[in-house]
């Protein structure tokens, strides 16, 4: 196993997680509609997900990759720095805001709808962020121990599957139905169509997850020098 190897890709996987993670913060604005050849239950022919599933099912490859080749520790390390980079992110978007614009500067306002994240967004996508990537590092970590470090592709399906099944209902319970209520911010929705939300994002986290696990394999093996060792 090279140290160096090991090195690199430890430096693209965390620029990977974060890249992802502040991707997801600037992309959660937007609700995404994907016509289906079929009609699903509570979804109908129309899987309705918010922009961020793409680049938030981007980190659980990348911690699953980093908790697999670094351990729980430098996993969870990740997790709570990369929390911390939400907060740098939001503040150098809202220092922009606020700044005077000049005469050759895209419209104000336009910046601030599409850049400023609404409370309620942030509210939802901070509390599932740290709340299932903490269970995503310790469901990796126990069927590791319980499998004696085989199955990987075991731990990457399961830890992925229940830690975004917990982002999911976190994320649209509290953006689009406890925040709307109990603060007043943001856009309330109908059960039905809370429902719809998440079970369409799930269902496309779902299937992320189970694509990428050859993705980690590849990654892990080539980290470990498995993979285009010289």
């Amino acid at each position: 196993m090279s140290e160096g190897r090991l090195r690199g890709v430890q430096v693209a996987l965390v620029a990977l997680f974060v890249t992802a993670l502040v991707t997801a913060q600037l992309t959660a604005a937007k609700t995404l509609a994907f016509s289906l050849p079929v009609s699903l239950p509570v979804v109908d022919a129309t899987l309705v997900t918010p922009g961020a599933a793409f680049a938030y099912a981007i980190t659980y490859f990348a911690s699953d990759c980093y908790s697999e080749l670094y351990g729980r520790n430098a996993a969870r390390t990740l997790v709570n720095v990369a929390f911390t980079m939400n907060f740098v992110m939001l503040a150098l978007v809202w220092l922009t805001i606020l700044s005077p614009a000049a005469s050759s500067s895209v419209n104000s306002e336009w910046f601030r709808t599409v850049m400023g994240a609404s409370t309620n967004i942030v509210a939802g996508s901070l509390l599932a962020y740290v709340v299932s990537q903490n269970w995503d590092v310790t469901v990796f970590h126990r069927i590791r121990k319980y499998t004696d470090g085989e199955m990987l592709w075991l731990r990457n399906i399961v830890s992925t599957a229940t830690s975004q099944a917990i982002d999911t209902v976190i994320f649209v319970g509290i953006a689009f139905a406890v925040a709307p209520a109990v603060l007043g911010v943001g856009p309330q929705l109908a059960p039905p169509i809370l429902a719809s939300l998440m079970v369409g994002q799930y269902l496309l986290k779902l299937l992320i997850a189970v694509v990428d696990t050859p993705f980690v394999y590849a990654a892990v093996g080539y980290a470990r020098g498995d993979i285009g060792a010289r």
